[in-house]
């Protein structure tokens, strides 16, 4: 929160004590210690040199931020203070209690001038523009009541809501009343006659703009609208597909900027999103927080905004200092699928928003998007020539591109249910894919005609994989079957039974003598595909087992499991040779490197480790602290690149694909981000980074992938006393005065640095 005058900011932790910088130099001015009982709200005074604490310990407490002294502990509240507001004139205080009244005090004096009792629950007050009334919001009545200051008396009764209020907002000329209900029921009031103008409906946060003429509302569904509150009529939609602004009762927030001419916004997606009022156009993406963005503001100039994650973090972003946002050509949804091809250097991804993109591997710019799918894209793979790529999807159909023109050559059509899986034969000659309606079908690259349909007692086909001699393919269906079929004839050659539940992953061996299934009952099963027998049960995992793989030389597989670890299996013997324990979350995608050295394992929730195969000793580790939005179960979002190089590919439920780099430097394994197609990254190649102050540890360490050199001086934290916090203002004014013309030639967030507000285990309210 800053001070209305700007020159101080305030941020409330989780352990109830409340951090006071000055804005000028972003030093800490004071610590406030709340009650322990906690604090349930805050507000500065007109002024800016006082800050009023509501709390559960059924008190009001006035603190001196020159101080930082607690001036008065105003006691008569029989319940917790759910509310607290400062008058216009900055002379009094009126609190809201769960004792079902008002209370205004006297700021001089700590006196109570006021008892307002209004015989029900209170959950939102607001002062008017001039001071003279108050509207509070209640609960179990689902009513509005204006208050007169002077006499505390009740002036009016606004009703109309069937739920309870959310939010009461006063215009800035003080002649309407804004309300809005658990229902998303928006309410415009007439204060003089308690008549309700305007009533809207499917709207969350709502704000004035600061001439009145305007609200802003978010919807939950990805739009800010604009409303004209004369007419009731809405004036402009600002959407983005991503950006989520959840409704109420989840605390996401939209301003307006001072003059009105812009609006900021929070949404689920992680960004904070700067739009242009007047045209609704986006005009900057921040992106860097790791979740759910639940609060933003303007400072008093407007020129600088804070937003407030759930991460633990609080930002700081300068408007208008970089370049306008351009939009980056990152997936909208979750990426399910991503592939390599080592010829051309190129990278796909397919998405659950339907597309298919390419890359190229080198520089991550997007070369191409194969626009045709009408659902989800389930998976994409490259011919042996890696001049096609076919790809299959929700919408039942299965589609070959051409790499170089981007051109849809063919659509196999036939299936009547969505399609899982597809696989190209070694020679590139056919197609197999797998589907729902519980079929398997192959398919002539060249005519595009279905040459057999192979068919069985099956409950839909889930996998489908080729032996590496092109003779035989693999399928596998929810009830725990895995069958193998004679490419030649569309004969099935052997049905191995032996699992209880669905059949997550087969893969043959390298040598194409065996298959590893791995099942949702627990088990992982190597099968001798000549005899259709069943060699080996491996027995460990305590959940389901989603993915297994072969090591590149053939001589084990790595299992990765719901129980959270990934276990290393001896193919000869059958022993587990190292179980991997430290994930959080449920594993999407393992891959062994190209050497066999190493095994990746990689979460829907952006948590990566790299683990030693020799020792299963864990080399490293990054947690993005997504939230998972995929759904589907059919992650293949984690390849290496190809056999000459250390470099790994991931697809996240952000959308973006990244590509790492992994080296051994002096015995530590190192791994660098080359790039990313998410929103936010900087190329700052030459810029230095060694005189600046306050540059948190993680992002000096990306700034560093982009390009930059030297190291900050000291990571300081807003909780640090006495240490300068330059904001990030100061950081890419030194980026960009000691770098290349072209430093800030990709899309760019004008953010200030990372303000961690937590240790551990504190984040802000």
């Amino acid at each position: 929160m800053y001070s209305p005058d700007g020159s101080s900011f305030a941020v409330l932790l989780s352990d109830d004590t409340i951090n006071v910088y000055g804005t000028s130099n972003w030093e800490m001015t004071c610590v406030l210690d709340g009650p322990s009982e906690g604090v349930t709200s805050m507000d500065y005074s007109p002024n800016g040199d006082r800050i009023v604490l509501g709390s559960r310990d059924f008190t009001v407490r006035v603190w001196d931020i020159a101080t930082g002294t607690c001036l008065y502990i105003l006691i008569g509240h029989a319940s917790e203070v759910l509310d607290v507001v400062c008058s216009p004139r900055g002379n009094m205080v009126v609190s809201a209690s769960g004792d079902e009244t008002l209370r205004l005090w006297d700021v001089k004096t700590g006196d109570c001038r006021h008892i307002l009792s209004a015989h029900d629950y209170i959950n939102h007050i607001a002062f008017s523009p001039r001071g003279d009334s108050i509207a509070s919001g209640h609960g179990h009545e689902c009513t509005v009541r204006l208050w007169d200051v002077t006499t505390g008396e009740c002036r009016n009764i606004l009703i109309g809501h069937n739920e309870l209020l959310r939010q009461i907002s006063y215009s800035p000329q003080g002649d309407l009343l804004a309300t809005v209900d658990a229902d998303g029921v928006v309410k415009i009031w007439e204060v003089e006659t308690g008549k309700s103008r305007h009533k809207l409906y499917g709207h969350g946060p709502l704000v004035f703009s600061p001439n009145g003429n305007q609200i802003a509302s978010s919807n939950g569904r990805g739009t800010v609208q604009l409303w004209d509150v004369e007419t009731g009529e809405c004036i402009r939609k600002l959407a983005s597909r991503n950006h989520i602004i959840y409704s109420i009762p989840i605390s996401i927030h939209i301003a307006f900027s001072p003059q009105g001419e812009q609006i900021v916004s929070s949404g689920s997606d992680m960004t904070v999103r700067l739009w242009d009022v007047e045209i609704g156009e986006c005009r900057q993406i921040m992106a860097g927080h790791a979740r759910h963005v639940n609060h933003v503001l303007f400072s008093p100039k407007g020129d600088c905004i804070a937003s407030a994650c759930r991460d633990g973090t609080v930002r700081l972003w300068s408007v208008g200092l970089a370049p306008v946002r351009k939009i980056s050509k990152h997936h909208s949804d979750s990426v399910l699928s991503v592939k390599h091809s080592p010829r051309l250097n190129q990278i796909a991804s397919c998405s659950q928003d339907s597309t298919i993109r390419l890359w190229d591997a080198e520089t991550g710019v997007c070369c191409r998007t194969l626009i045709g799918h009408t659902e989800f894209v389930y998976n994409i793979v490259y011919s042996p020539r890696d001049d096609l790529i076919v790809s299959c999807g929700a919408d039942s159909t299965v589609r070959l591109w051409d790499v170089e023109s981007g051109t849809c050559r063919h659509i196999f059509t036939g299936h009547s249910g969505e399609v899982y899986d597809v696989a190209f034969s070694p020679n590139g000659n056919q197609i197999a894919s797998a589907s729902d309606d519980d079929t398997v079908r192959l398919w002539n690259v060249v005519t595009g005609e279905c040459q057999h349909v192979l068919t069985g007692r099956s409950r839909g086909a889930w996998r489908v994989t080729y032996s590496s001699q092109g003779n035989q393919i693999a399928s596998s269906d929810y009830a725990g079957t895995v069958r193998l079929w004679d490419v030649e004839t569309g004969a099935c050659q052997h049905t191995l039974t032996g699992h209880t539940k669905t059949v997550t992953k087969i893969v043959y061996s390298p040598n194409g003598n065996q298959i590893a299934s791995c099942s949702r009952d627990w088990t992982v099963r190597l099968w001798d595909t000549k005899a259709g027998v069943c060699t080996h049960i491996f027995i460990g995992h305590q959940s389901d087992v989603m993915r297994v793989v072969y090591s590149p030389r053939g001589d084990q597989i790595a299992s990765s499991s719901e129980d959270y670890t990934v276990r290393l299996w001896d193919v000869e013997s059958g022993e587990c040779r190292h179980t991997l324990i430290g994930h959080k979350e449920i594993i999407s995608a393992i891959a062994y490197s190209p050497s066999g050295n190493h095994i990746a394992s990689w979460t829907d929730y952006g948590e990566a480790r790299l683990w030693d195969v020799e020792t299963g000793e864990c080399r490293w580790t990054l947690d993005f602290g997504g939230t998972k939005s995929n759904q589907t179960g059919l992650s293949y979002n984690l390849v290496w690149m190809s056999s000459d190089m250390d470099a790994c590919i991931t697809g996240d439920d952000d959308g973006s694909v990244r590509v790492w780099d992994v080296t051994e430097e002096g015995g530590q394994c190192c791994v660098r981000m080359r790039w990313t197609s998410t929103n936010g990254q900087l190329m700052v190649e030459d810029a230095r980074i060694q005189d600046v102050r306050g540059l948190s540890h993680l992002n000096a360490g990306l700034l560093k992938q982009r390009g930059a050199v030297g190291d900050p001086v000291v990571r300081l934290g807003l909780r640090e006393t006495s240490k300068n916090v330059i904001a990030m203002t100061s950081v890419i004014s030194k980026l960009k005065s000691s770098s290349n013309a072209a430093a800030l030639n990709s899309p760019s967030p004008s953010a200030a640095d990372l303000f961690t507000t937590h240790s551990g285990q504190q984040s802000e309210e």
